[in-house]
């Protein structure tokens, strides 16, 4: 399957505009085809689990076909797979299950990177709990620093949780050697994956991570659908935070038994049209292959940051550093709301702003960047015409 223009008649946006379409770090749009699944299911709806009726049979059956479409996809077993409202759900989650036990002298390890979502949720707990956070320095390039982190990783570090993908500047972490480092002093680890799985060939088994976590929204797929992938062992031991119907095997007035993996950790009716849509979603990227998907981005993203070099004023943030196809630059000065303001009135949409990444933007000494991102069906037109729409800036200003 060819990417760029030819693969945008899957996608109804693109239909009746000239859109150029540079968020997909923020959302990705959804093929024709996840819509139609889901549309599927809602015209023949019914609850799962819970009806002894061939309705909820076939829609419980189609649930759990699509835990094991996102299964396979990760390299994972099905009840590997925890179902949840998207990466930042889970990420919280996982915070209150896996920080019951920590205290004061103890420690959680993340990355100057970090979303805010990967950060709020062990501030919060590190408030109630006494334990410390430390962040994991970037080298030159603004990569993550592997000597750093061999110094802040000890004996007494719980958890390391870190981003696979920074959503913000789009450097790749060494996720491999991260964890490695942590499995020696038995630390858990964790990886934000949120931007990673839609660019990246992601297998569990060979990352070796604790756990997975991700959205569907970013892979094509639906919005408030996301997934956690975790090691069975680990998972068997966590305590659930979230209650209600279907994770229980038993329930007395007084106390309750939980439901077995990974039911235990999906209380009540969840998002099941959400889950059919990525699971489609996921089926059309693998009849892509990541492997294409990875390689036209990066072809997008030599011929887009050596565009950009030619705009005078312009800098790439992380020029040097190894990378998925999300770009964040700089103008002087010129505000990256008013850069992206001035594209939006050409069909040119961008994101502005710190990018959910306050304390990166700080460290960098930055108020935000402009950020371009790029998706299957962007090519090098949508890049000329991204150049051709920031000289109209230059001119502005």
């Amino acid at each position: 399957m060819k990417l760029g223009k030819d693969i945008k008649k899957d996608f109804k946006i693109f239909d009746s505009n000239n859109l150029v379409y540079l968020d997909n770090g923020a959302t990705a749009q959804i093929p024709n085809i996840v819509v139609e699944e889901m549309n599927n299911y809602y015209s023949v709806k019914s609850n799962i689990h819970r009806g002894a009726y061939k309705l909820s049979g076939n829609a419980s059956k189609k649930y759990e076909d699509a835990r094991k479409v996102i299964a396979d996809f990760l390299s994972a077993e099905s009840q590997e797979i925890v179902l949840t409202g998207g990466t930042t759900s889970g990420i919280n989650m996982l915070s209150q299950m896996l920080c019951k036990d920590l205290k004061a002298g103890d420690n959680i390890v993340l990355t100057r990177l970090e979303h805010h979502a990967n950060l709020i949720p062990w501030q919060q707990k590190s408030k109630e709990k006494g334990f410390e956070i430390r962040f994991i320095e970037l080298n030159k390039n603004l990569e993550l620093d592997l000597e750093s982190a061999k110094k802040l990783i000890d004996e007494k570090t719980k958890i390391v949780s870190f981003v696979h993908v920074s959503n913000a500047l789009g450097v790749i972490s060494p996720a491999k050697k991260l964890i490695k480092i942590a499995k020696k002093v038995g630390a858990i680890t964790i990886l934000d994956g949120a931007q990673s799985i839609v660019s990246i060939e992601v297998n569990v088994k060979d990352l070796d991570c604790d756990f997975f976590i991700f959205s569907g929204h970013k892979l094509y797929g639906p919005t408030g659908v996301g997934v956690i992938f975790g090691k069975i062992k680990l998972l068997e031991k966590l305590e659930p935070v979230n209650f209600g119907g279907d994770m229980i095997s038993k329930v007395s007035y007084i106390d309750a038994i939980w439901n077995e993996v990974p039911f235990k950790f999906e209380a009540g009716t969840p998002p099941i049209a959400q889950v059919v849509g990525l699971a489609k979603s996921i089926k059309y990227m693998q009849d892509i292959g990541m492997k294409a998907v990875f390689e036209h981005e990066q072809n997008l993203c030599s011929y887009t940051i050596k565009s950009l070099k030619e705009i005078e004023g312009l800098s790439i943030i992380a020029e040097e550093a190894k990378r998925v196809s999300i770009i964040s630059f700089v103008i002087e000065g010129v505000h990256p709301h008013d850069i992206a303001s001035i594209l939006d009135s050409q069909n040119i949409a961008v994101r502005a702003g710190h990018h959910c990444t306050m304390p990166l933007m700080k460290h960098l000494g930055i108020n935000g960047t402009t950020r371009i991102s790029f998706g299957i069906y962007n090519d090098v037109e949508d890049v000329d015409r991204l150049v051709e729409g920031l000289k109209k800036v230059k001119e502005l200003f």
